[in-house]
């Protein structure tokens, strides 16, 4: 009997090691994950199968809804997300905005509060939000923007914040300036599941 015990305690360590170990077991079968964002969440000028989304589905073995608009601003972003958020079935938010807003020169201010009334939105619903970062685009080349950090402090969320700065940064990872190719898509879907293994759900 205490042999059959100590069996059955091993399989049950090794079963819960490797069923957290997929990142799967946050996850109920009827919840979806929200990527919510512009053009990088799009998959700007890769195929759809190629897109971070559909990238970390397949990593996840589970749905990711594709939510990014080519172009939108995060004041776009605010304006659309309401009528998402009727979908009872999101569990998480993957929040990308800023890249329009500091290349048609909005104000920081503006993002941030347009970013914050985003993540409170979706905390009503009880929803989790992972932030995720976009670099400043200056002649100076990328740098990461603070005012990310300020809003994961602020509102306690967890943040991805080097990823798209370190991915932008490198030719061999993107398309143009501003976008990721496929390589660099496939390496933000990768960093994005091990963030979200982090995460306490």
């Amino acid at each position: 009997m205490k042999y059959l015990m100590t069996v059955l305690f091993i399989l049950f360590v090794i079963f819960t090691f490797q069923h957290k170990s997929t990142g799967k077991i946050m996850f109920k079968p009827q919840d979806t994950i929200l990527a919510f964002g512009d053009s990088i969440t799009y998959g700007y000028g890769v195929h759809a199968s190629q897109s971070y989304p559909s990238v970390l589905a397949s990593l996840l073995n589970h749905k990711v809804i594709n939510a990014g608009v080519n172009g939108d601003t995060s004041e776009d972003g605010l304006s659309r997300l309401p009528n998402l958020l009727q979908d009872t079935s999101i569990k998480l938010i993957l929040l990308c905005f800023g890249g329009n807003d500091i290349l048609q020169q909005h104000s920081l201010s503006s993002l941030k509060e347009n970013l914050k009334t985003m993540i409170q939105m979706a905390k009503k619903q009880n929803i989790h939000i992972l932030l995720i970062a976009v670099p400043n685009f200056s002649v100076f080349g990328l740098s990461p923007l603070e005012l990310y950090e300020d809003i994961a402090k602020e509102e306690n969320i967890p943040l991805l914040n080097d990823t798209l700065t370190e991915i932008l940064s490198n030719p061999h990872y993107k398309i143009d300036q501003i976008h990721p190719n496929a390589s660099g898509y496939k390496i933000m879907g990768e960093s994005i599941y091990e963030k979200i293994k982090e995460m306490k759900f």
